[in-house]
């Protein structure tokens, strides 16, 4: 199924942005703008305080997967960027401005708020997907990360949709067992 990747995308040095302003919530609102809009299906999800990652299924067609990623990380950093000055947050803005470099200050951009590559695999067998869905759900209780008991728990994941069989509040999960 050549329209399925596995998607991983990175804040600025591994900073902890998304929980530094609250901005899990920007994850939710691309993702379900890219189903809008474009028939992007979401499959399974982990947002993580500094990156996340994602297994989705692109409809056939012409979407250009750098150009859908590339407008998502823009689309956050302009929200991350406001909410760090809400904050006050001198020391992270100081930053993520002072890392831009001559030519993406040349493009207009003021602050670098994710990394500038992404990862992105195509998921050509079931035993790659699996693999990958079980690294997204057990990452928030893998290596350093602690951020709950239980895998299951972790709010913003989508292991409960599959384990528990419990629907996600905040994103729309298509099952890659009925899709795939």
């Amino acid at each position: 199924n050549q329209n399925t990747w596995f998607i991983t995308f990175t804040n600025h040095s591994w900073i902890p942005l998304f929980e530094i302003t609250s901005s899990y919530d920007l994850v939710y609102k691309w993702l379900k703008l890219i189903d809008n809009n474009y028939g992007v299906r979401t499959l399974a999800f982990v947002i993580m305080p500094n990156h996340a990652h994602l297994l989705l299924k692109l409809p056939g067609g012409d979407i250009d997967l750098n150009k859908l990623i590339g407008n998502g990380k823009r689309f956050m950093a302009y929200e991350i960027v406001k909410r760090q000055n809400k904050m006050c947050r001198q020391d992270v803005l100081i930053k993520l401005s002072s890392d831009c470099t001559f030519r993406e200050r040349a493009k207009g951009q003021k602050h670098k708020a994710f990394e500038t590559s992404f990862d992105a695999k195509p998921v050509y067998s079931m035993d790659f997907l699996n693999q990958k869905l079980d690294y997204i759900h057990h990452n928030p209780v893998n290596g350093k990360w602690s951020l709950c008991g239980d895998f299951v728990d972790y709010e913003h994941n989508s292991a409960a949709f599959y384990e528990l069989e419990r629907p996600h509040p905040l994103a729309d999960i298509t099952d890659y067992r009925l899709n795939w």
